[in-house]
């Protein structure tokens, strides 16, 4: 059984009914949350490989002036990055944590919850500003 920092093991008394079934449930836990942090990493190297690839075909066509569309692609992929990272982390409490664990579970969780706060709100005003410009560049080519 691999080992987790910071959560605790499993019961030492795994002979009872209720010691296999607590043992169950922590490894059932444990792989869930590692699953859900595998998807959440995994939407970030998308993300990643998403803007790379805007980025390089900006380049290409030399359309360098407004990195505006990429930065929100990369943000979206972001935000949902950040909420199945604080998933996992609510996973996390659900096994007993010690007032330790759950005190640093609780700063992550505000740190994340405040960086896909801005993030979003930055997203939101990007979106706005790049309106009107939509606007007036369909009017000049239609």
């Amino acid at each position: 059984m691999p080992q987790f920092p910071n959560l605790p093991e499993a019961p030492h008394d795994i002979t009872s009914l209720h010691g296999q079934a607590e043992s169950a449930v922590i490894n059932a836990v444990l792989w869930l949350k590692l699953g859900v942090e595998t998807v959440g990493a995994t939407i970030i190297a998308l993300g990643i490989l998403t803007a790379g690839w805007l980025l390089v075909k900006a380049l290409v066509k030399r359309q360098t002036a407004d990195f505006t569309a990429i930065r929100l692609a990369l943000a979206r992929y972001l935000a949902l990055a950040l909420e199945f990272q604080l998933g996992a982390d609510i996973l996390s409490t659900a096994i007993a944590p010690s007032w330790e664990q759950i005190g640093k579970l609780g700063a992550i969780a505000v740190i994340r919850t405040a960086l896909n706060y801005f993030l979003s709100r930055e997203m939101r005003e990007e979106r706005h500003e790049a309106s009107p410009e939509e606007e007036v560049v369909s009017r000049v080519e239609g």
